[in-house]
C-alpha cells in the first residue's frame, strides 16, 4: 500500500523542463511537510526542495532559481517544476512527507521514486 504516488519523470534535454507530481492522502498532506529528494548513482540522497503546510519553502543551493516546489491543497498534491535542467540533475527523485517538525509518528513517508534523466 503506497501512501505517496509519484509521476512525471522522464528523459529531457539540457535546458528543458519537467514537472513532477506527488499525490498524498488527505491526512498526510494536511499534517506533514512535503518535499522532494533525489539520489544519483554513487551519491547520497539529498534534499532538493521542501514545502510546509503554510507554503514556506526551502531549496538546495544547486537548484535555487531553477526549481519550484508548490502544493495544491484541493488535490493533496505537491509539485516540483524543474526548469533549465542540467545533466547534473539526473537522478531518481523521491517524494517525501516529513513529520519531524510537527512531532508526528511515523516520522516520514516515501514515494517509490521516479527517474529523471537529463541528456542530449
Amino acid at each position: 500500500q503506497v501512501q505517496l504516488v509519484e509521476s512525471g519523470g522522464g528523459l529531457v534535454q539540457p535546458g528543458g523542463s519537467l514537472r513532477l507530481s506527488c499525490a498524498a492522502s488527505r491526512r498526510i498532506f494536511s499534517m506533514y511537510d512535503m518535499g522532494w529528494y533525489r539520489q544519483a548513482p554513487g551519491k547520497q540522497r539529498e534534499l532538493v526542495a521542501a514545502i510546509t503546510s503554510s507554503r514556506l519553502t526551502n531549496y538546495a543551493d544547486s537548484v535555487k532559481g531553477r526549481f519550484t516546489i508548490s502544493r495544491d491543497n484541493a488535490k493533496n498534491t505537491v509539485y516540483l517544476q524543474m526548469n533549465s535542467l542540467k545533466p547534473e540533475d539526473t537522478a531518481v527523485y523521491y517524494c517525501n512527507a516529513d513529520g519531524r517538525r510537527a512531532g508526528l509518528i511515523p516520522r516520514d513517508y516515501w514515494g517509490q521514486g521516479t527517474q529523471v534523466t537529463v541528456s542530449s
